[in-house]
């Protein structure tokens, strides 16, 4: 991969990865090795959940090789490893979540197409998949008109598989639908970016925490036309200078 400053274009995808018309990269895991302890677990925008060995994927070849099988217009959005010890964690862009015990998923191979993760209305989509790793995270949703907000994991309780979960921020005609839900803790920093390029970076902590059934606050202020396509994480605050 190279490495490039904070304003450089980058290179094309298709020098580094043999990628089919019409194919995106949606997800990138680091992995030192495939040990057979470890999981990769997939959910897709309709809802489908897939668990499969890390071993499966020791011996990858050039053009690359099968994760999961999609149904026609379903992509992938999320990708995550895992050891069968912690609960998963999808979002739909509707504001809902369900949370649910990974071992709820059989351990399937890379072929196959996964199970129900998540009830979804007609129109409604998955918009991320997390993984819990410990009760005193906060989870933070955030919507497309800039909204968002930090709530204690502890409110997100255990569901089981499949169903249409619980409220994790109301959407209306000021949030819009919820395009980014990232998992945080206290001392960590969060990236956000509008679709129109601009990016701001600001401090978990700064972001009051609230209940799930409320609105949340302003995270990013947004020009006319522009939206938030998404937000990231940043475990190791920037150091202050002196």
């Amino acid at each position: 991969m190279p490495q490039g400053t904070r304003i450089s274009r980058g290179k094309p995808n298709v020098n580094l990865l043999p990628l089919e018309a019409g194919e995106q990269i949606n997800a990138i895991l680091p992995v030192s090795q495939f040990a057979d302890d470890q999981f990769v677990f997939f959910a897709t925008t309709d809802g489908t959940v897939k668990k499969t060995p890390l071993s499966d994927f020791a011996n990858p070849r050039t053009k690359g090789i099968i994760a999961i099988n999609l149904d026609e217009g379903d992509f992938l959005i999320g990708v995550a490893l895992t050891d069968g010890k912690h609960d998963v964690m999808l979002f739909s862009d509707e504001g809902k979540a369900v949370r649910f015990d990974e071992n709820d998923v059989r351990s399937m191979g890379r072929a196959a197409r996964g199970v129900r993760g998540m009830k979804l209305t007609k129109d409604g989509k998955v918009i991320a998949l997390l993984v819990a790793e410990n009760e005193q995270q906060s989870v933070l949703t955030a919507t497309e008109n800039g909204y968002g907000k930090r709530t204690s994991i502890i409110e997100y309780t255990r569901h089981g598989r499949g169903t249409q979960g619980m409220i994790a921020i109301q959407t209306s005609a000021r949030n819009g639908k919820v395009v980014a839900a990232t998992l945080v803790d206290q001392d960590d920093e969060i990236m956000l970016i509008g679709t129109n390029g601009v990016l701001i970076r600001t401090r978990v902590k700064e972001i009051r925490e609230m209940s799930r059934a409320t609105q949340g606050v302003t995270l990013i202020n947004l020009d006319k036309g522009d939206k938030l396509a998404g937000l990231s994480r940043i475990a190791e605050p920037e150091e202050e200078s002196e």
